[in-house]
């Protein structure tokens, strides 16, 4: 979306931002010098920054930690951690997040390049763990996005007794487009590893968000859950 808007808006600088509340908001920038130099590389390892959240400021540091707290190296997949005067970390009546040496957990998921910049995946209690596998629903809904009858999706874990999670999609079709959920299935185990590949699939008119924008993921866990599978 970002690389067609650079091109239907040449004129126009871009800028991506990422920050929560209790970091005093924004800890990362994507600037408008970045953008171009992404949009122009050859280097897919430099143009696939137009999806990241930018490096980060001046003022804070950021780390990628694994299941175990220790920091993973550039590339590995695991929560994002901040530290800096600007972060707060500490709630009303519960008291600071913060660890001993000062890092808050910002409970997203993402990694870092080997320059530093950030891709966010989406929260961590959104990952799916399917047979001790983490496996990230944006990385699945961002290839669902590209086929052409698809106009919106949700990937989501729900329950499976064979693996512990199954990986399930709500979509919603373009207006005058027709899929088969075997075909959108097969559309992902083609870019995808077959881990990565739906179980179930399900049409919808719309998808729920609030009013900000943000999916309602665990709306959307809940329902596909509960229904059995084939249900439209």
């Amino acid at each position: 979306v970002i690389a067609r808007a650079m091109e239907l808006l040449p004129g126009c600088d871009f800028t991506n931002a990422y920050g929560l509340t209790e970091t005093s908001s924004t800890i990362t920038v994507l600037d408008p010098e970045d953008h171009r130099a992404a949009a122009s590389s050859a280097d897919a390892k430099i143009r696939r920054r137009l999806g990241s959240v930018g490096r980060a400021l001046p003022s804070v540091e950021l780390q990628v930690r694994g299941e175990n707290g220790a920091p993973l190296e550039p590339e590995d997949r695991g929560e994002v951690f901040v530290r800096g005067e600007q972060v707060s970390g500490e709630y009303l009546g519960q008291g600071s997040r913060l660890d001993a040496d000062g890092w808050f957990p910002t409970r997203d998921a993402g990694w870092l390049d080997r320059d530093g910049y950030l891709f966010v995946e989406g929260r961590i209690d959104d990952v799916i763990v399917r047979g001790g596998e983490n496996l990230s629903p944006g990385e699945i809904e961002d290839v669902l996005r590209q086929h052409p009858a698809v106009a919106d999706c949700a990937v989501v874990g729900i329950p499976s007794e064979q693996w512990g999670e199954a990986v399930a999609a709500a979509v919603v079709l373009a207006p005058g487009q027709r899929a088969e959920t075997a075909e959108l299935a097969e559309w992902v185990r083609a870019r995808l590893r077959s881990s990565r590949t739906p179980e179930r699939i399900e049409f919808r008119a719309e998808l729920p968000y609030t009013e900000t924008g943000k999916l309602l993921r665990r709306q959307v866990r809940a329902e596909l859950a509960r229904l059995p599978k084939g249900t439209p």
